[in-house]
């Protein structure tokens, strides 16, 4: 279940590519998370139990009212960053080959524990300060030679700041989501982001004139359909389904494999190749996600104890 879930969530950016060839990005963004959101809130619809019962806890214990409104601000808000988080690295893949956008979006971990440290004041072991500047050398290794093949060429520092935005706008959705975690399930969690962001993608998307593919458009709709369903609902359904084996940072470990399978996909469906040093950097910046990975854990258990 988890190796499939990673390859589900890893095609991601193919589909994406296959939903852009007859759409907009910001178009593809919002429907991905207008389909993705329908069939959450369907299944809500359809449990009397969950659409009856009034606000309350992952305990089943009623949540104060001013609670209430403060968890329904930081939902919303998660709602935009997850919005934010979609439109940007989506619209990447226009700029910059699919391995490389991949990667870059994978360093959520580096900028969550640059936060940590920032403002939460967590302090990074000597661990965490060597990933941090073998991620630094190693992004500059793939931004600097990152000259694959794109759709649109010769704007590839583009594609890469906004695979980067993509990233940090999905550290900030963790963040935000972190601090309701304890008082809402991930089926509520993600009903409520997902409607959010879908409503936010959609009015931006309307707002410049993007609009999604012509019906008759398979290939477009296939990809935007793909991403929803099994990249989105069956992909990271699965990576939640596999913590009843594994401990979260198994999880989150194996999510390193993501940008390999991208890359790998990317290789055999469209030809994208990388230079050997911005391939160098690549193996740098995943050994520095897997290192940020470990301090969250070593910071968690320090919390924790």
């Amino acid at each position: 279940m988890l190796v499939g879930a990673q390859i589900a969530v890893g095609a991601a950016a193919i589909f994406a590519r296959l939903g852009l060839s007859g759409a907009p990005p910001l178009a593809v963004s919002a429907w991905r998370l207008v389909i993705a959101s329908a069939v959450l809130l369907a299944i809500a619809g359809l449990t009397p139990r969950l659409r009856s019962r009034p606000l309350a806890d992952a305990r089943g214990r009623s949540i104060p009212h001013d609670d209430k409104r403060r968890a329904r601000v930081v939902l919303i808000a998660a709602g935009v960053a997850l919005a934010v988080h979609f439109g940007s690295w989506i619209w990447s893949l226009e700029y910059t080959s699919v391995a490389v956008s991949t990667l870059l979006v994978a360093t959520v971990p580096i900028w969550t524990a640059i936060y940590d440290s920032v403002v939460l004041k967590r302090h990074l072991s000597s661990i965490g300060y060597a990933a941090f500047l073998a991620g630094a050398a190693g992004l500059t290794l793939v931004v600097g030679f990152n000259r694959a093949r794109a759709p649109i060429a010769g704007h590839e520092y583009l594609g890469d700041a906004l695979a980067v935005a993509g990233a940090i706008a999905i550290g900030a959705y963790f963040l935000l989501v972190r601090e309701v975690r304890q008082d809402f399930g991930t089926r509520s969690i993600v009903t409520r982001t997902y409607s959010w962001g879908a409503l936010v993608l959609l009015a931006g998307s309307l707002a410049v004139h993007q609009y999604p593919p012509a019906f008759t458009d398979r290939k477009a709709w296939g990809g935007i359909l793909a991403m929803a369903l099994i990249s989105q609902l069956l992909g990271h359904t699965g990576m939640n389904a596999s913590l009843r084996w594994f401990t979260p940072s198994a999880v989150a470990m194996t999510t390193l494999l993501e940008p390999v399978i991208a890359a790998v996909l990317a290789l055999m469906l469209f030809g994208e190749t990388l230079t050997p040093p911005a391939v160098v950097g690549g193996v740098l910046v995943l050994l520095a996600i897997g290192a940020f990975l470990r301090e969250e854990q070593r910071l968690s258990g320090a919390a924790d104890g």
